[in-house]
């Protein structure tokens, strides 16, 4: 079982970030081989990311379905464009295979959204949770004094503005 941590915490992260939402979808349950192609390029893609941490991944979290989703940490988007078109990595290639098996057929959809995230924009908070998402991305800080509310994690208030007292949390 994975450890969780059981107060509120919020995700803390320095400098500008990147998150990268990409998936796949199958359009037609028999053609299911298909989709399980796109997940192994996708799987081949993320070791080679997580054995080079130069390349910028910072974390990534995956939801299997019938939709796919893995929601990417990057550190930038110049490291994520850069991925994309290098030559030698493991994305053109698998990219041209795509386009050649399945291309529009609409046997899978293949779909992606970047977010390209300025520092101190953002706000993320967890409880009773393993290190995830974007504290496991960057860091986490307890979520105390400005840090216990989504205006205050902003930086758009002193944090007081909590509709509970932060005794009501728990430690």
């Amino acid at each position: 079982m994975v450890a969780t941590i059981n107060r509120r915490i919020a995700a803390n992260i320095e400098g500008d970030f990147v998150v990268f939402l990409i998936g796949a979808r199958i359009n037609k349950w028999w053609k299911f081989g298909k989709l399980y192609q796109v997940n192994t390029a996708m799987m081949r893609m993320l070791k080679e990311l997580q054995a080079d941490p130069d390349k910028g991944l910072l974390h990534v979290e995956a939801w299997p379905g019938r939709t796919v989703l893995l929601v990417q940490y990057w550190r930038s988007f110049d490291q994520l464009h850069a991925y994309a078109r290098d030559q030698d990595a493991e994305h053109r290639p698998a990219w041209g295979e795509f386009n050649r098996k399945i291309g529009s057929s609409g046997d899978v959809g293949i779909w992606h959204e970047t977010y390209l995230v300025r520092a101190h924009e953002y706000e993320a908070i967890y409880n009773n949770m393993p290190e995830f998402g974007l504290a496991r991305a960057g860091g986490w800080v307890p979520a105390t004094g400005r840090k216990s509310t989504a205006k205050g994690r902003l930086g758009k208030s002193d944090g007081a503005d909590s509709p509970f007292e932060e005794e009501h949390y728990g430690k």
